[in-house]
């Protein structure tokens, strides 16, 4: 399985350069992992862009979801980053992956994955939500959403 979560709401960038997740974002954030994890969601490796707000995300789903799993940051996931590359590294992959990232990335993302289509077209995905994704031949077939 493949889940692409949207970075929760963060501060806007006059009041916190660094971008944060807000006191709603961090509620927010927590209150989707608790219903990640009560629908079995367990990823062996979390990726995140290494932006704090996609870390924080990051973090409230590893604390909610699987403690364990692998946490890191990964070339390929900030905003607009070309699609393809995650695509490319996702090939082989065989494990449960949750990505947390950010606009317009993501919408991108799940297009290339479900449709074929190319990095500029967008897929409809759910602001600060999750969809999950299972392999399917040489697409992605879309699970649920979150």
């Amino acid at each position: 399985m493949l889940y692409l979560v949207h970075h929760a709401d963060a501060l806007d960038s006059d009041v916190d350069p660094q971008r944060p997740l807000s006191p709603q974002g961090r509620d927010h954030a927590a209150a989707l992992a608790r219903r990640l994890a009560a629908r079995g969601v367990r990823p062996v490796a979390i990726w995140h862009s290494g932006k704090l707000r996609a870390r924080q995300t990051a973090e409230a789903c590893l604390f909610g979801c699987n403690p364990s799993a692998e946490f890191k940051a990964i070339r390929g996931l900030q905003p607009t980053d070309p699609p393809d590359w995650i695509r490319d590294f996702l090939t082989g992959e065989t494990r449960d992956v949750m990505i947390v990232s950010h606009f317009p990335l993501l919408p991108r993302l799940l297009a290339v994955l479900t449709e074929g289509r190319g990095s500029g077209v967008e897929a409809s995905f759910p602001l600060h939500g999750a969809v999950t994704l299972e392999p399917e031949e040489d697409l992605w077939k879309e699970l649920w959403r979150e």
